[in-house]
C-alpha cells in the first residue's frame, strides 16, 4: 500500500493572502507591532499557539492570549472557500490518487480538527481522506505524532508513507517519523528551506507530484 499525506494551508490550499491579512489585522487589533510577510510566512504549519508566540517575543501569557483571540476573530471573518481556494491541479490530482488501488490518502495540518473539517467539507472533500491528522488531538509539528497516528489508523509503515507539504516543518515532521518527504514550490517555504529541512524531492506544480510519489514509493 501507500499513504500519502497532505498539508492543507500552502499545499492544498492556497490560504497566503488570507492568513498574512489575518496575523496582520490580529496584531493590529491587539495593539502590537505587525510582523513582516516574511516573518507571517515562515510560521505556517505549527501550531497557532506556537507561531503566535514566535512572531510576539517577550510578551507575556495575558498578551499572548489577547493575540490568539484576536487572530480567531479575524480569521473567521476571512476564513471560506471563497478566500481560500484549492490550488491548481489539486483537485484533479487527488481525485486520481484516492481511486488508485494501493493508494490512502490522509492530512497532517497545524490547523485546528474543527476548522480543517470545515474547510474540506465546504471544498466537498473531506470523505476522500483516511483520516485528519491536527493538533487538536496530536503534537504539532515538527512533532511525528500526527504522521505516526495517520500510518496507524492507515495499516502503513514507514517505508510506504510520503509526507506532501510546503513548509519546512512538514520536511523535519516527515524525517522525524522516518518517512519520504515531497515538498512543494508554490507554497510558503522557498525551495532551498525545503531541501535543507530534508525534503527527497521539491515539486514544481501538481503535474510532477504523482511521478514523485511514484519515484518514492513505486506504483
Amino acid at each position: 500500500m501507500r499513504l500519502v499525506v497532505f498539508d492543507l494551508d500552502g499545499t492544498l490550499i492556497d490560504s497566503v493572502a488570507v492568513i498574512v491579512e489575518t496575523v496582520t489585522a490580529a496584531f493590529g487589533a491587539a495593539g502590537e507591532a505587525v510582523p513582516t510577510e516574511a516573518a507571517i510566512r515562515s510560521i505556517s504549519g505549527i501550531t497557532l499557539r506556537d507561531a503566535m508566540g514566535i512572531l510576539a517575543p517577550g510578551v507575556d501569557g495575558e498578551r499572548l492570549e489577547a493575540i490568539i483571540d484576536s487572530y480567531r476573530r479575524e480569521y473567521g471573518a476571512r476564513a471560506g472557500v471563497g478566500r481560500e481556494p484549492l490550488f491548481k491541479g489539486a483537485l484533479d490530482t487527488l481525485e486520481r490518487l484516492r481511486h488508485h488501488p494501493a493508494t490512502t490518502l490522509a492530512v497532517a495540518t497545524g490547523k485546528g480538527h474543527g476548522g480543517a473539517t470545515a474547510l474540506l467539507t465546504a471544498h466537498g472533500i473531506a470523505g476522500w481522506f483516511n483520516s485528519l491528522e491536527t493538533p487538536t488531538h496530536n503534537r504539532g509539528k515538527p512533532d511525528p505524532q500526527m504522521l505516526e497516528t495517520a500510518m496507524e489508523k492507515a495499516g502503513a509503515g514507514k517505508g510506504e508513507t510520503v509526507m506532501v507539504g510546503d513548509t519546512v516543518h512538514d520536511m523535519r515532521m516527515a524525517k522525524a517519523a522516518g518517512v519520504a518527504a515531497i515538498g512543494v514550490a508554490w507554497g510558503y517555504h522557498e525551495v532551498v528551506e525545503l531541501r535543507q529541512a530534508g525534503a527527497d524531492i521539491v515539486v514544481d506544480d501538481f503535474a510532477g507530484l504523482e511521478a514523485a510519489i511514484d519515484r518514492l514509493l513505486g506504483k
